[in-house]
């Protein structure tokens, strides 16, 4: 296998479809609901997700701009540099978002707070834990949440 190649391992199944349809942080949207659903072949990988409460989903904007170096963040005046943004139109736009799980049944996620459109590939989804992943003392280059 070459190691360059990325096989999704599931799609999202939200209820937002054209571009600059999907919530800008989808934790922003009290009951945003969407559906991960776990290709058949990657299905044993799930389990139950009994301990697990938040999710890292990596996504792949696949309708992004892969020509965008400059960004304009809608709440913020003026434009920066894209790798000082979360903006999805990137050379290479990834997404990372945090999902609530709401249920797991099946090969289907039900999550709370993604921001992605329908259909969006799912690269991969990996447990979020605070005691490692939350870090007290980082800057804030912009705060939108409240």
């Amino acid at each position: 296998m070459n190691t360059a190649e990325v096989h999704p391992i599931g799609i999202v199944r939200s209820p937002h479809q054209p571009r600059g349809d999907a919530p800008r942080q989808g934790r922003l949207i009290p009951g945003a609901e969407m559906d991960i659903e776990i290709r058949e072949e990657y299905q044993d990988g799930i389990g139950d997700l009994a301990d697990v409460s938040h999710l890292f989903v990596l996504l792949w904007f696949d309708r992004a701009n892969r020509n965008t170096l400059i960004a304009h963040p809608p709440w913020m005046e003026g434009s920066r540099p894209v790798f000082a943004t979360r903006s999805p139109d990137r050379p290479n736009p990834i997404g990372l978002d945090i999902g609530k799980i709401v249920s797991v049944t099946g090969r289907t996620i039900r999550v709370a707070g993604l921001d992605a459109l329908d259909k969006t590939p799912v690269l991969d989804i990996k447990p979020y834990a605070p005691s490692i992943d939350a870090i007290l003392d980082a800057t804030e280059p912009f705060r939108i949440l409240p």
